[in-house]
């Protein structure tokens, strides 16, 4: 079987993936009570994104945002492809993925630097930060939901266990019509 993928996502894409999955879901079992494992987690995961937005610029291939993001046209043309039946498989990150990754980064670093500006003491107990963090944090469960729906998705529409692939590292070769 190894001979019929190649390589997509480095190790540091994998633990990266993975351990933001564990401090997420951490992070929301701790919410109510903003204890020291919940404060751990947000720094975890905040540190998680810095370290991710350093790899989109310095890491491998498909790591790299100049790989995978997109013009708003672009993802908006690949969801009607979808809703057509029509979208092509990408080796790595399709339009739509990308997005996904671009917001949750986004949504995961707005719910780390509220949760730190309530540690602080111009900014403990400020009902809109307060606000902003629990709004960032329930953003996040509806992204991840909407992640997961296209992730099984395209892995049911382009036959390969896209999950497996971020466990292993490992994608099926391209196709003549796929983006490589």
């Amino acid at each position: 079987m190894k001979d019929k993928t190649t390589p997509v996502w480095d190790a540091f894409v994998r633990v990266f993936h993975w351990s933001l999955v564990l401090c997420i879901g951490i992070a929301w079992l701790s919410s109510n009570d903003a204890d020291t494992l919940h404060t751990v987690v947000g720094y975890i995961a905040g540190s998680l994104v810095i370290c991710r937005v350093i790899w989109g610029f310095v890491g491998s291939k498909y790591a790299r945002f100049s790989q995978f993001v997109r013009s708003p046209r672009i993802v908006i043309r690949y969801l009607k492809a979808i809703v057509s039946h029509r979208e092509v498989r990408y080796l790595g990150h399709n339009p739509a993925g990308g997005a996904m990754i671009i917001t949750l980064i986004l949504a995961v670093a707005a719910t780390c630097i509220s949760g730190w500006m309530l540690t602080t003491d111009a900014f403990w107990g400020v009902l809109w930060v307060q606000m902003m963090h629990r709004f960032a944090a329930r953003a996040i469960l509806f992204l991840v939901l909407f992640h997961i729906v296209g992730v099984l998705l395209a892995s049911i529409r382009h036959r390969e266990n896209l999950a497996l692939g971020m466990l292993s590292g490992h994608k099926r070769l391209p196709g003549p019509v796929d983006v490589a």
